[in-house]
């Protein structure tokens, strides 16, 4: 007996003490505080932090296969990186009106979360008060939805939040309660006038946000149901991938390759064309290059004349999707290309990083980055703050 109360003690010591991390809270998930340093080496080239402090801008990226959600600014020309915990983040969306920032977890079950910029603090007599610089963004909210959606691309459209549901080959409309409603899909996946939404088809991928969904444009690997599916092997992907209108549900543009991040900038369709690492536009039903990068290019925010492309290493077991790149010299970084000229103007690379899926920016007015700084963590700061902090609207 004497020594099961030992043993049960030594338990319950070792449970008091865990989840004391706030990276662990706010990811909820335990390994966010084992976070591998290396990871976090950042190599920086050009003009990529006069670019940001000229802009006033924050720039987000989701690096999916570590899990981490990644902060870059220069308030006043001061280079700002930071970080964030998330288990395998792809999609991203800021609505810039509200001051908030969505980003699709997309493991079984899927979720959502939302940030926004602390304003504050709470008054306390219990703990030092920490305001910390810049407004870090902060979980709010995160809502589960069924693994089976398979969330890739987010969007803002009238107001309300919608995302490429890759497993259903539809665009849904999110709810804020787990709910969700399709709302669009292409006509290719339809069989006898019924859409097959009960598997991944043809990679339906990304969402070029126009003022409705009609007037919006949708990435795919594919523009037919094929005996063989997104994943495996022998999935044919060169020259068969496509832009969807949203408006007729027919291809726009074909003739791409694994394309992601379809954006519109006017009435310009901007799109990555990963399996050749380029980033260009759709003009007259062709794709036309504007930029070719060292990597399989995924993840496309755009600010002015300014492309943001993000571009990840090719995964040797999926190589044959990446026909027109050189699989071990790809790089894990973001580029700022000018859009008129296709000059790459300054880029930020990871050396020990690997896949990005997203890109977009949030002015560093409102705020700049993240809670957790790459070059140092502060413990007892971090618990200050994440004990009292305040956001917009809160009292």
């Amino acid at each position: 007996m004497k020594s099961r109360k030992g043993g049960n003690a030594r338990m319950w010591a070792r449970h008091f003490a865990q989840w004391r991390d706030p990276a662990q809270i706010c990811s909820q998930w335990r390994e966010a505080s084992e976070l591998e340093p290396r990871l976090l080496k950042t190599e920086v080239s050009g003009r990529w932090w006069e670019i940001l402090a000229q802009l006033q801008i924050t720039l987000l990226i989701t690096r999916e296969y570590e899990h981490l959600l990644m902060a870059a600014s220069a308030p006043k020309g001061t280079p700002v990186l930071s970080f964030l915990p998330m288990p395998h983040p792809s999609g991203l969306a800021i609505d810039r009106a509200k001051k908030t920032a969505y980003v699709a977890s997309t493991r079984n079950p899927n979720q959502v979360y939302a940030l926004r910029p602390a304003a504050g603090a709470l008054p306390r007599r219990d703990s030092q008060q920490t305001v910390m610089k810049g407004s870090p963004l902060v979980p709010v909210t995160s809502v589960f939805f069924p693994g089976c959606l398979y969330l890739h691309d987010l969007a803002i459209i009238g107001e309300r939040l919608y995302a490429n549901a890759v497993g259903h080959n539809a665009i849904v409309r999110l709810g804020s309660q787990g709910t969700f409603e399709r709302v669009w899909w292409p006509r290719c996946v339809e069989r006898r006038g019924k859409p097959e939404f009960s598997c991944n088809h043809i990679q339906l991928n990304s969402i070029a946000a126009g003022k409705t969904l009609r007037d919006s444009f949708f990435s795919a690997s594919s523009a037919e149901i094929a005996r063989f599916r997104p994943g495996h092997l022998a999935y044919k992907v060169d020259g068969r991938g496509v832009i969807f209108s949203g408006r007729t549900r027919e291809p726009v543009c074909q003739g791409l390759t694994r394309p992601h991040s379809a954006r519109l900038k006017g009435r310009q369709i901007w799109v990555d064309n990963s399996g050749y690492g380029e980033v260009g536009v759709v003009e007259s039903g062709r794709f036309g290059a504007v930029c070719r990068l060292p990597g399989w290019t995924r993840g496309l925010g755009l600010n002015g004349d300014i492309a943001f492309v993000a571009t990840s290493r090719v995964i040797p077991k999926y190589a044959c999707y990446a026909p027109g790149l050189d699989g071990p010299k790809s790089k894990c970084g973001v580029h700022a290309v000018s859009c008129s000229t296709g000059a790459v103007l300054g880029s930020m690379l990871w050396p020990n990083g690997n896949q990005i899926f997203a890109v977009d920016w949030i002015s560093n007015k409102d705020t700049t980055g993240l809670p957790f700084h790459i070059r140092s963590r502060r413990r007892q700061q971090e618990i200050a703050f994440f004990y009292s902090y305040l956001t917009d609207g809160a009292t």
